[in-house]
This record gives structure tokens, C-alpha cells and sequence, in this order.
């Protein structure tokens, strides 16, 4: 049989997990106003509850990387044109959510170290500076869109599934942005759409062989090691 990256597993636990994350890492910061200089106040006063909203919301974006390129794969078997561009789309939105959950990171430990006023003035000086992803930002929002069309099209995900995935085309972006209800509702839908098919994907996957599982057990503590070593700098 042909083995298809990422795999099933690793496709269904990402189906599962990646939306699971955001929905978590949205709902930790709803309590808050939208705005950076609110959010850098609940930063200063909240520090653990922002710093686990944040990296939820972070690992969200980073695991469900391998749920979009499974669900492209798919969606190519019979839409080819419409899997590339919102996959590709998608996937550039990822990216930049990752690339701004890195000046959120930076902003926390600012705040830690300096405070929150010191750290909203250098924010306001700063957030309008052009990078890279200034001229990618459409594809946040726009991809999902597509990616949504094109499932519906390929007959993959149902009118249900198809609605809940372009629900995230619906989350604000931006640097240090907090939670409204139509984040909500995006990540919601996103559960919506993946969750079921990632159970129903797991579920129906062939046990893994001794030989996997042997791997496994030796891998698992293996890269436990290296990230701890990651982490001392």
C-alpha cells in the first residue's frame, strides 16, 4: 500500500489535536479586551493564564500543519488546482501565525522584564513596520476560504464540515490580538469540521506493527531528551 505523507496517523492526530488547541488557546484569552494594550495589561497581571493562551494558540498552528497538507492530498484527487491553491494558502497562513506568535513571545518576556507601559510604547512605535508577511496577510483569512470551497467541491467534507473549516477565515489577525466571539466561532468550527474526521481517520487506521511501537518507546524519550537540551539555550 501506499504510504502517503504525513501519514494517516499523524494526519488524524493532527485533525485532532490542532483545532482542540485553538480552541483552548482562544477561550484562555476571551476574558480579556481585544487590543494589544489590554492584552500587554493581562500579560503583566495574568502572567501564566496569557502565557498558556498564547502557546496553545501557538502549538495549535504548528500541529495542524500536517491535518491541511492530508486534507489537500485529498481534496487533489479530483480538484487538483483548488487543493493547491487553498492548501498553499493555508498553509502560507499558518505560517504567519507562527511568525507573529514569535513578537507575541517577545512581547511577554518585554513585559516580564520592563512592564507593561514601557512595552505598549514600543509596540505602538513599531506595529505598522513592514516585513515579509505584511504583503501575505490575505492568505490568513482568504485560504481558508478557498481550502473550504474546494473540500466542499471534492465532496470531502460535508455543507456542515465545509462551513465549520471557513469559520477561520473569520479570527482577526495581527500581532498580540485577543479574542472576540467570531474567534470563537472560527475555532469552534474548525473542531467541527476536523475533529469527527480525525476520530473516524485514527479509528479506522490499521494497528501499528511491534516493530512501530518498538520505535516508538525508543524514540519517544529520545526526543524528550533533545528538547530539554533545546531548551538550555
Amino acid at each position: 500500500m501506499e504510504t502517503v505523507f504525513p501519514g494517516r496517523r499523524i494526519a488524524a492526530v493532527s485533525m485532532i489535536l490542532g483545532p482542540l488547541l485553538l480552541l483552548t488557546g482562544t477561550l484562555l484569552r476571551s476574558p480579556f479586551d481585544f487590543f494589544f494594550p489590554e492584552q500587554l495589561r493581562a500579560m503583566s497581571e495574568h502572567p501564566a493564564l496569557m502565557s498558556a493562551a498564547y502557546t496553545c494558540f501557538l502549538a495549535g498552528n504548528v500541529v495542524l500543519w500536517p491535518a491541511i497538507v492530508a486534507l489537500a492530498t485529498k481534496i487533489g484527487r479530483t480538484r487538483p488546482a483548488l487543493a493547491a491553491w487553498g492548501g498553499l494558502f493555508v498553509l502560507f497562513g499558518l505560517f504567519e501565525r507562527t511568525f507573529h506568535a514569535g513578537i507575541d513571545q517577545a512581547a511577554q518576556g518585554l513585559v516580564e522584564h520592563r512592564g507593561a507601559g514601557f512595552t505598549e510604547s514600543v509596540v505602538s512605535e513599531s506595529y505598522q513596520d513592514l516585513h515579509l508577511f505584511s504583503f501575505l496577510s490575505f492568505t490568513i483569512m482568504f485560504g481558508w476560504y478557498v481550502l473550504a470551497f474546494a473540500a466542499y467541491r471534492a465532496k470531502v467534507l460535508g455543507v456542515a464540515g465545509s462551513i465549520g473549516l471557513a469559520t477561520m477565515g473569520l479570527l482577526p489577525l495581527g500581532v498580540l490580538k485577543g479574542a472576540e466571539i467570531v474567534s470563537i466561532i472560527g475555532t469552534a468550527g474548525l473542531c467541527l469540521a476536523l475533529v469527527p474526521a480525525g476520530v473516524r481517520a485514527l479509528l479506522e487506521s490499521p494497528k501499528p506493527s511491534r516493530r512501530t511501537l518498538l520505535f516508538a518507546a525508543i524514540a519517544v524519550p529520545v526526543l524528550g531528551g533533545l528538547a530539554l537540551t533545546s531548551a538550555l539555550g
